[in-house]
């Protein structure tokens, strides 16, 4: 039963009441158009504040680092990519942009060389149902505090001159002040559903940084960063949990609501199995430490009710010396 646990059970709320129905709909697209309009309805409320917060936290950082060292591997020619706000006009390659078809500025064309492909950071942050949720502990959901961390990671290193891109099909890279709004559009357009990363090609020698509660099968979990690590790609796993979930803090008789699929569980007293849920993460936490150790990639733990400065100075300076 204890190897049930660290997906399912740490990953369930303790609300029992459900949530209040959105109404019937009026007509056959009613209830997508009313997700829609409140999704974006919280989407607006939210992300102001977020951004906010994200600029202050790397603000705060930002006093106490240094530099990130930068890594080349040489100048040997990569890809074309797209012209972004902040690229320096004089690295424009004007004999492919003509080629392109396009109007200025959306044709024209970016010269990529490795030792260019080497200083883009991508990043990535599970949006899947599990991370939507926070107990009586934490101020605020693990997703949402992914995204704070993320951005404010973000913001870091566009301030150092590094180029950032989400990590998801399609998605361009971004340099320069006004990036920082384009994480963010990239980041709400990017899928919500799924709790690994997706398949996507990434240059020899970038760099890689992952948020999520990272409860899924240590071989899922594996094969991802393998299959990284094989470009090669070097990278940071940080691991975001609620304090509840590192503690199970509850006791008597509890009903547990799966998250993502998992069917629910009714525990006569959690009190009997706290020790063993207990040793159940900490064994997972070792075999994501080891996985990412052998892959090269730095792997670290953040509570939401720990301040979020402190973990993104170490996941800056564990960046900076990779």
């Amino acid at each position: 039963m204890a190897s049930h646990w660290t997906r399912s059970l740490a990953a369930w709320s303790n609300v029992l009441a459900e949530r209040p129905s959105l109404g019937p709909p009026v007509g056959p697209l009613a209830g997508l158009d009313l997700a829609r309009a409140r999704r974006a309805e919280a989407l607006g409320s939210r992300l102001p504040p977020l951004l906010v917060a994200a600029r202050r936290v790397a603000a705060t950082v930002a006093q106490g680092v240094h530099g990130r060292r930068r890594v080349g591997q040489g100048d040997s020619f990569w890809q074309f990519r797209p012209y972004t706000a902040g690229d320096p006009v004089n690295r424009i390659d004007w004999r492919q942009s003509a080629r392109s078809g396009r109007e200025p500025p959306d044709g024209w064309l970016i010269r990529q060389t490795e030792w260019d492909a080497a200083q883009t950071v991508y990043l990535w942050r599970d949006g899947s149902a599990s991370m939507a949720w926070r107990s009586r502990l934490a101020a605020s959901e693990k997703r949402e505090r992914a995204s704070l961390l993320l951005l404010a990671l973000a913001s870091l290193l566009l301030r150092g001159g590094e180029r950032v891109a989400v990590l998801r099909p399609r998605a361009r890279a971004v340099a320069g002040r006004f990036g920082l709004d384009r994480v963010l559009a990239e980041l709400d357009q990017a899928r919500d559903d799924d709790d690994l990363p997706p398949r996507f090609p990434l240059p020899r020698h970038a760099k890689v940084v992952l948020f999520g509660d990272f409860l899924a099968p240590l071989e899922r979990i594996q094969e991802m960063i393998a299959r990284m690590a094989a470009v090669p790609v070097t990278g940071y796993l940080l691991q975001v949990l609620d304090p509840a979930e590192t503690t199970l803090p509850y006791d008597g008789r509890i009903r547990f609501l799966g998250l993502q699929g998992e069917r629910d569980t009714l525990i006569p007293r959690v009190d009997t199995v706290r020790d063993a849920y207990r040793d159940r993460l900490k064994r997972q936490q070792e075999g994501l430490a080891a996985i990412c150790a052998a892959a090269g990639f730095g792997f670290g733990v953040h509570r939401t009710d720990h301040p979020p400065e402190t973990a993104l100075l170490s996941l800056y300076t564990a960046l900076g010396v990779q």
